[in-house]
């Protein structure tokens, strides 16, 4: 049926994921490209074909062909809808891609210059491909806008040099996801007070209150928080002002955000796998590292929330790695029976669910 799919875009600096859904949430096709600024390649099921990729435009050109391939034309599309990192002060909720939305969006490259300009780059791309086809936008950061301001603001002066200085929290769309999914995929109603842990070589706790993120580990930047594959987590800033002094801005940010974690705890690698493999005593130092500050920042979280009443993992770590499930939950086993679930994360499903919403309110006109 015509105008029948959505098409979910996750843009990145060298690869951009490409995932159909119709307009019952079911999953039709995922195509990939990768290797976008020099000889590409595109991936679409068992298919594979070397093609270059100048930029996102070729790259998105090369998934609408590919589309078209697979008998999907771009009157097919209902919408395209983008997963963006940050939203900014300005946007907390999914929304079309107006003029004013994609300036909001390059309002917020500064609060993530390793993400949103690609996403920038993929939306402008669809534009001059289909000029016609409507785009909206997920935020990663959406979810936690219900946060309360205490919870929200750190404790600097409120001066020009601290404006859009807060915690935004991250990883909105894999828990929103989570809350939306929860009694369809456990058969148990949504707990009134959920710890949601995102567990991945990114990662992240949520404190789930009736629904709403009311805390969460992630701050100002995806780097906060937890112990992840390659960065920092939590850090004390007069550390990471002492490390731009001594190594300068450019060479501390490289380290926090891509030799830290726990590739910089193990010197081995930032993959959990490879860890769990090896016998070297670093690899297990950093595997314990990563459950401790799970299990001491839940502590925070469900202070946030006055008490617990159910905990899910989800993410690549979280659904996959038993031996670190069963860790943390024998941390926090001073809790008492509390229940735990593992659900598959689902952030591209809850994307083209935003779009399909946005639709049926008639704020994205089909």
């Amino acid at each position: 049926m015509a105008r029948a799919h959505i098409l979910v875009i996750n843009a990145g600096s060298s690869s951009i994921k490409a995932a159909l859904f119709d307009t019952d949430l079911h999953e039709v096709l995922r195509i990939e490209a990768t290797g976008i600024g020099g000889a590409g390649e595109v991936r679409s099921g068992d298919s594979r074909s070397e093609t270059p990729l100048p930029d996102h435009k070729a790259a998105l050109g090369a998934i609408f062909d590919a589309l078209a391939a697979q008998g999907i034309d771009a009157t097919d599309l209902r919408a395209v809808a983008h997963r963006v990192v940050h939203g900014g002060p300005e946007l907390t909720a999914s929304a079309r891609i107006t003029p004013q939305v994609r300036a909001a969006i390059a309002d917020a490259v500064p609060l993530a210059p390793l993400h949103n300009p690609h996403h920038l780059a993929a939306i402008d791309a669809v534009a001059k491909l289909m000029p016609d086809l409507p785009q909206c936008a997920t935020f990663d950061t959406a979810f936690h806008a219900t946060n309360p301001d205490v919870a929200r603001r750190y404790a600097v002066p409120d001066v020009p040099e601290t404006d859009g200085l807060q915690r935004y929290g991250f990883h909105g769309t894999s828990f929103a996801a989570l809350v939306k999914g929860f009694e369809e995929t456990t058969g148990t109603p949504l707990p009134r007070r959920l710890l949601a842990l995102h567990l991945g070589n990114g990662a992240s706790l949520c404190a789930i209150r009736e629904g709403q993120s009311v805390a969460t580990t992630m701050g100002f930047s995806p780097l906060s928080g937890l112990t992840m594959g390659t960065r920092a987590g939590e850090i004390d800033a007069g550390a990471v002002l002492h490390l731009v002094e001594v190594m300068g801005a450019e060479a501390a940010s490289e380290m926090l955000y891509h030799d830290s974690g726990l590739l910089g705890l193990s010197g081995i690698s930032s993959d959990m796998r490879t860890l769990t493999a090896s016998d070297d005593p670093r690899a297990r130092f950093a595997r314990e590292h990563f459950c401790y500050w799970i299990a001491r920042q839940s502590g925070s979280m469900i202070a946030a929330m006055q008490g617990l009443d159910g905990i899910v993992f989800t993410g690549g770590i979280g659904e996959n790695d038993a031996d670190i499930r069963n860790n943390v939950l024998a941390q926090l086993s001073w809790l008492g029976n509390i229940p735990h679930w593992v659900i598959p994360a689902a952030e591209e499903q809850q994307i083209a669910r935003d779009a399909i919403t946005l639709l049926k309110d008639h704020r994205l006109a089909p």
